[in-house]
């Protein structure tokens, strides 16, 4: 043992390059799934030079503990960065720390996260602290021996390995696919170019005018879809005019969960009801597009029709902001406008993003009696209980209000109190993730029954529209591999397409209501819903970067963080970029099968990345509060 940790203290710093370089293979096997060793050259000249800069401002008796301290450091980063890799599919950047305050509140989602063999990233560390503590007991050496020269050797090595850095960013730094400029540049250096591009990015627009962006936006539309004549008022345009708004978020919910029957059992009678009467369109391709904020974004999706800028949550970014939101144009028009959330309002900033979005008033934990449904508190049947009769005042003193509910009870790791389970799924599905997942979303269901019964018994259906949505993807691969899905379901199902189709119902009293295979997105939303209320978003001044799904028969929508930047949907395939187009691949959203030809949606591409970088453009310009 001695020998060991002598040969640590003399060579502190190549023991520690050796090391890291070491767990840079495991990361890249982790996930990425190869090694790639021509690559492992980005991330050998990104650890010499933090190596390079320890070793020259580090005095000889403390290099020990400082080349320790540095590989203490970067294996939490890279065990991070796996377990984040886990849950998102994505590498992590520097961005990302401004979430790390949320981590404790979703605590067993993060735990379910971490695989066993992250821990090896720690082993040697172990070992060397272990090691260390027998070393006691003997004479302590100092370190550094022979060090006459080095500095010179040392700054030279460190002008070297800062060339090569900047000589592998500089190559990789436009590559819009995130995922695989991370896998060619190295997790360290991937973080230098995400920098980079940001401050691009800002300086692009530090003159830009609002107006310019809206006539690029204009000019955008009409060359990718052409200019529509049409005669009159759109599509429905005013059939919800003057009437109460709730908007129902539900988590983790997948539009496989919608119509499927289990053991002669319906999981979403309550949904299943709603589309099978009059007075609901139901879309059935409708895709997340949120992107770090998570939950918090998809509100902001669906009450914005503004793109998430995917380098962090809006609700943290952009909670200063004075955001031309439907909250706060129907505030404008005598609307209450209220939102409900039974965990801490400060989770996710939502305290900054509520008032930025426009909402008249929210709802949060102190509101409501904690049954201890799960780690982020209440049961959805307590968020409507007190909602409705804050809804039921409102209505009572002759006031439109404009509510939205946030569900929480089918919240990864979809843990409930057996209290609260409303189906018996198959011995096949008992205690397994996919089984825990379907006993919450089908909870999740009921719950929004209970609502939807008090607005009948007391007067309020008929004069409320009610849309409901999903935020994102429950199911993970890693807790239910596709074809156990299909086995267990008896659906088509794959990790791609299905895992990112979410629900989208709307219900107006009156109307005859359809279903539609027609491709939208969250930020379609906001366009659809306003155009029901009889409210002009164009004439209002707004920048409008969805659809209204009512008055569309193509559509072309962007997704990223969970899907490269450049990745799209489309009426007829899902496109995932590679280095850029012509290494992409596509699936057909119907069939779910590899698209050999897709050359054809190259306009696809191009508008979907001329389109985000408008809309980033447009939320940054948004006047601060």
């Amino acid at each position: 043992m001695n020998a060991v940790i002598d040969v640590y203290r003399r060579s502190p710093f190549w023991a520690t390059f050796v090391l890291v370089m070491l767990k840079m293979v495991l990361f890249r096997q982790f996930n990425f799934g190869t090694i790639q060793i021509d690559r492992l050259l980005a991330d050998a000249a990104a650890v010499l030079v933090i190596l390079c800069i320890a070793e020259l401002l580090t005095t000889a008796r403390w290099k020990s503990v400082v080349f320790g301290s540095v590989n203490g450091l970067l294996s939490l980063i890279l065990f991070a960065c796996s377990v984040y890799f886990a849950f998102f599919g994505s590498v992590p950047t520097y961005t990302a720390l401004s979430g790390l305050d949320q981590v404790g509140q979703v605590g067993d989602s993060v735990k379910a996260a971490i695989s066993p063999k992250f821990y090896v990233l720690f082993a040697d560390l172990v070992v060397l602290v272990v090691f260390a503590l027998f070393s006691l007991r003997g004479k302590t050496r100092r370190s550094g021996a022979g060090s006459a020269g080095k500095p010179l050797y040392v700054g030279i090595a460190l002008i070297i390995a800062l060339g090569a850095s900047v000589v592998y960013v500089r190559t990789d730094m436009d590559i819009s696919n995130e995922l695989v400029q991370a896998e060619r540049l190295g997790v360290l250096n991937y973080q230098v170019a995400t920098a980079i591009n940001e401050r691009r990015a800002n300086e692009a627009i530090k003159d830009a005018d609002p107006e310019k962006t809206a006539a690029a936006l204009e000019q955008l539309e009409q060359e990718q879809f052409g200019t529509k004549t049409q005669a009159g008022m759109p599509k429905l345009f005013g059939a919800a005019k003057g009437k109460n708004v709730i908007v129902v978020q539900l988590e983790s919910f997948q539009d496989i969960l919608v119509g499927l029957e289990l053991g002669g059992k319906e999981v979403t009678p309550v949904l299943n009801d709603l589309i099978e009467n009059d007075g609901s369109y139901y879309w059935t391709n409708i895709f997340q597009q949120i992107g770090q904020g998570n939950t918090s974004d998809a509100e902001w999706n669906v009450n914005t029709g503004i793109y998430p800028t995917g380098t962090e949550a809006m609700s943290k970014g952009y909670g200063d902001r004075a955001v031309p939101a439907l909250p706060r144009l129907l505030a404008e028009d005598g609307y209450v406008t209220n939102t409900f959330h039974v965990n801490d309002v400060t989770f996710w900033d939502r305290n900054r993003m509520y008032p930025a979005l426009g909402f008249t008033k929210y709802y949060d934990k102190p509101f409501f009696e904690n049954d201890k449904f799960n780690a982020l508190g209440a049961s959805d049947e307590e968020m409507y209980r007190v909602g409705f009769d804050v809804l039921q005042q409102h209505h009572k003193e002759g006031k439109p209000f404009y509510a939205q509910f946030i569900t929480t009870s089918s919240h990864h790791p979809f843990w409930i109190p057996e209290k609260f389970k409303k189906i018996d799924v198959p011995q096949s599905l008992k205690k397994t993730q996919l089984g825990y997942y379907i006993e919450a979303t089908n909870y999740t269901d009921y719950a929004l029954g209970l609502l939807i019964d008090n607005l009948k018994q007391n007067g309020m259906w008929e004069d409320t529209m009610l849309v409901v949505y999903g935020d994102h993807f429950g199911i993970q691969e890693k807790e239910a591999a596709p074809e156990f899905v299909e086995e267990q379901l008896g659906i088509n199902y794959d990790n791609r397409i299905a895992r990112f189709n979410v629900p989208l119902l709307i219900h107006v009293p009156g109307v005859e209501g359809a279903s539609s295979k027609q491709v939208g997105g969250q930020l379609d939303i906001m366009a659809t819903v306003s155009n029901l209320l009889g409210l002009d978003l164009k004439e209002k001044g707004l920048s409008i970067f969805g659809k209204d799904l009512l008055n569309t028969d193509k559509n072309v929508l962007g997704m990223r963080y969970y899907l490269p930047t450049g990745s799209f949907f489309n009426n007829d395939i899902m496109f995932i970029p590679g280095k850029g187009f012509e290494d992409g691949t596509a699936y057909d959203i119907e069939t779910y099968e590899p698209v050999a030809d897709f050359s054809k949606y190259r306009g696809d591409y191009d508008y979907i990345l001329n389109l985000m970088k408008l809309s980033d453009e447009y939320v940054k310009l948004l006047p601060k509060r």
